[in-house]
């Protein structure tokens, strides 16, 4: 009943007179400005995951202290996003481009500049706010510059901007690693996101009329519905496992099955590549009509193989269950964003967006805050990977659960409907 609702709102506001020039801008340049804002807040986090060996060795610190980093960032992250969230719903879109290609150059000039493990402490946290803003700045341009019809296929595809950034960074990373060091690599990052500011900054429509924030005497805010925070729920589980994998599958690969550098990073980079895919795939099955509930629980049972065929791939160590488990773990896990981030643009109004992808985030972030550390910790006292990948699948088997707590929550709603 709630998603009708917001749904047959958002058409209205799309007929209506503030409405008639929605799309007048919404065509591939602003599309690859999206995409560009959700890849710019990761590609430190990818690129320190590419890079990992060497930093290990340069600063002489451990597996642990290595996941440290992006859980740093990631706890960052999570405890600005709900106040980015909010902010996003009232500060112009050019202001939220600078905090998110401004603060990563920021943070990556900080990386290249830092000689200890502190400093690059203070680097990944700076780069924390960039990206806990991006999920809410790019929703809230699709939803007031692209039609509802095309929103959930725009979706799918700026979110696949996260998996870009992870194919450019496995990439680039080690590859001006060999030739500057990975402090050279981090500046060479921080120039491309100067440059992606300014092309966006261009590209970027000009705000529309902001509408009045909706309150209430009780507390100056109308609650999100249930649903929001089942989906909170579920990103934060899924988040763990993602970054889990994404921060230590080329450390894994060097260590478990003999890769080199420039291979442990394609590893990384494949994942990137089907992710890249995949986000497109299932935001064209949500566009498609279908429900969110039967994705999220495919996707956390692909995701539950994908952990699987990683942990054969330790166990025995053929790289085939390697390059499967990397397939998979890209095609369903690193989809999930997608589908949850076009399930809240479904859940409430448009001048709500912004905030309640802000607790959406909150979960995911708090995810990826846990999964790296808790990872590290298991492979410093372990001195392997199994006990990790137990972990990572876990998490999924308890996502598939809350799949299908989504699927009996909005069932009422749709028999009410």
């Amino acid at each position: 009943m709630t998603q009708h609702r917001f749904t047959v709102r958002q058409n209205v506001v799309c007929r209506s007179g503030k409405g008639r020039n929605l799309n007048t801008k919404s065509g591939p340049g602003l599309l690859f400005v999206l995409v560009c804002a959700m890849g710019a807040g990761p590609v430190m986090n990818y690129g320190l995951s590419a890079a990992s060996s060497l930093i290990i060795d340069d600063l002489g610190i451990s597996e642990a202290q290595f996941g440290l980093l992006a859980t740093v960032c990631f706890l960052s992250a999570a405890l600005s996003s709900v106040s980015l969230g909010r902010l996003s719903d009232r500060i112009p879109g050019r202001a939220q481009l600078l905090m998110i290609f401004g603060g990563t150059a920021l943070a990556l000039i900080l990386m290249a500049l830092s000689r200890n493990y502190v400093w690059l402490l203070v680097a990944v946290a700076l780069s924390g706010p960039a990206q806990a803003i991006s999920n809410p700045t790019t929703n809230r341009v699709i939803t007031h510059h692209v039609e509802p019809a095309r929103r959930s296929g725009w979706l799918g595809i700026k979110q696949s901007g996260v998996q870009a950034s992870q194919l450019f960074s496995s990439l680039f990373f080690p590859a001006a690693a060999l030739v500057a060091g990975w402090r050279g690599s981090a500046t060479g990052a921080a120039v491309v996101m100067a440059a992606l500011l300014l092309y966006s900054w261009n590209k970027l429509p000009a705000d529309p009329p902001m509408p009045p924030q909706p309150k209430t005497a009780a507390d100056g805010r109308q609650r999100f519905p249930l649903t929001v925070w089942l989906l909170a729920g579920f990103a934060l589980l899924s988040g763990a496992g993602m970054q889990a994998t994404n921060v230590y599958l080329p450390l894994f690969a060097q260590r478990e099955l003999g890769f080199s550098l420039l291979m442990a990073g394609a590893a990384a980079a494949a994942a990137g590549v089907v992710g890249v895919a995949s986000r497109v795939l299932w935001g064209r099955r949500m566009a498609a009509g279908t429900t969110v509930p039967i994705l999220l629980v495919t996707l956390a049972l692909g995701a539950i193989g994908g952990a699987g065929l990683l942990l054969a791939a330790g166990q025995t160590g053929l790289p085939v269950f390697l390059w499967t488990g990397v397939v998979l773990h890209g095609a369903t896990v690193l989809g999930v964003n997608v589908v949850v981030m076009a399930a809240v643009l479904r859940e409430v109004e448009p001048a709500r967006v912004g905030a309640a992808t802000g607790v959406v985030s909150l979960g995911m972030y708090a995810g990826f805050a846990a999964g790296p550390l808790a990872m590290g910790l298991l492979l410093q006292h372990s001195g392997g990977f199994l006990a990790g990948w137990i972990f990572v699948g876990s998490g999924y088997l308890l996502c598939m659960a809350l799949g299908l707590v989504l699927h009996r929550t909005a069932a009422p709603a749709t028999a009410a409907a």
